[in-house]
């Protein structure tokens, strides 16, 4: 399988302009990232619902771990 070089990736990134246009391929660009994020989570088990739970209680940790003087 050939390997993708930069003349390659300018002529992909040239016809997106082309066909979307400025002002849609930044949206375009987000969206995919939205969903290739959204898939990798679904692959990994990862629930968007549970982490900001679990980052909550790192921060709780973390701030009782400062609290603490060290011996």
């Amino acid at each position: 399988m050939p390997s993708i070089g930069p003349m390659e990736l300018a002529i992909l990134l040239t016809l997106a302009l082309l066909i979307f246009g400025p002002r849609k391929l930044p949206e375009l660009g987000r969206s995919i990232g939205t969903g290739m994020r959204e898939f990798k989570d679904s692959v990994t088990g990862r629930n968007a619902d549970v982490e900001p739970v679990l980052v909550e209680a790192d921060v709780h940790r973390a701030t009782r771990e400062r609290a603490v003087p060290a011996a």
